[in-house]
């Protein structure tokens, strides 16, 4: 039998670090938003992301994608750093010492409460070298107008950067559905540079999410 006074001994068990009653703070009435950490917040309006895709598609034409997905690495390089420096300090241990369980979920809770929508991944590919991430309500895509190719580049390039760092292997993606052309939800892919070049013709061939990935597991297991 586990004495009272053991279990009042023992360390604290962390709780979620991200829940949004303790993590988002701030006084509304001097529009201030602050994590609990006290480290500012930015609120991005729906129309605030609706006017930078049409200003840039205005001013840049095709490249658009390309910038916002620059931006997105740029992004991703700031977000793994301060994810990994709140989750460690939190829970008293490296992303790396962390068990899988345990950094998903804190990164699936961030994910939430930053309202960048649902987050999943499935590694039943990762023998092939490929990680397949899906979100859902994704505001990234809801400000983006209905149209005929993906248009998640920001996530894309935050999260290609983010497992990039958390990796220590440069990775890079393409996406294969998106919530903008009426999907179910936004579909990525992530892998070595050099494996993911053929899928993004693929991609721009309008060749589904369920085919792209087929095709690049054949290309490594015949490779």
């Amino acid at each position: 039998m586990i004495a009272v006074e053991e279990l009042i001994g023992q360390n604290h068990i962390p709780g979620n670090f991200f829940a949004p009653e303790v993590y988002v703070q701030g006084d509304t009435e001097l529009g201030l938003i602050e994590n609990r950490e006290g480290s500012r917040l930015i609120a991005l309006p729906d129309t605030l992301l609706k006017s930078l895709y049409s200003s840039l598609e205005h001013e840049v034409g095709p490249a658009a994608d390309l910038v916002l997905k620059q931006c997105g690495r740029w992004w991703g390089k700031n977000f793994y750093r301060r994810f990994a420096s709140e989750v460690s300090d939190y829970y008293g241990k490296t992303l790396a010492e962390m068990e899988m369980v345990e950094f998903l979920q804190s990164f699936k809770e961030c994910w939430k409460t930053y309202g960048w929508g649902l987050i999943d991944f499935d590694f039943s590919h990762h023998h092939q070298g490929f990680l397949v991430i899906t979100t859902q309500n994704s505001a990234f895509a809801q400000a983006r107008e209905t149209g005929d190719k993906p248009s998640c580049f920001i996530e894309m390039g935050l999260l290609s950067t983010f497992f990039s760092q958390l990796t220590g292997r440069e990775l890079d993606g393409v996406q294969t559905s998106c919530e903008s052309m009426q999907a179910d939800c936004n579909r990525f892919i992530f892998g070595l540079p050099e494996r993911m070049k053929a899928a993004e013709a693929w991609v721009n061939e309008a060749q589904d999410h369920d085919t792209i990935l087929a095709r690049l597991c054949d290309s490594q297991a015949t490779g």
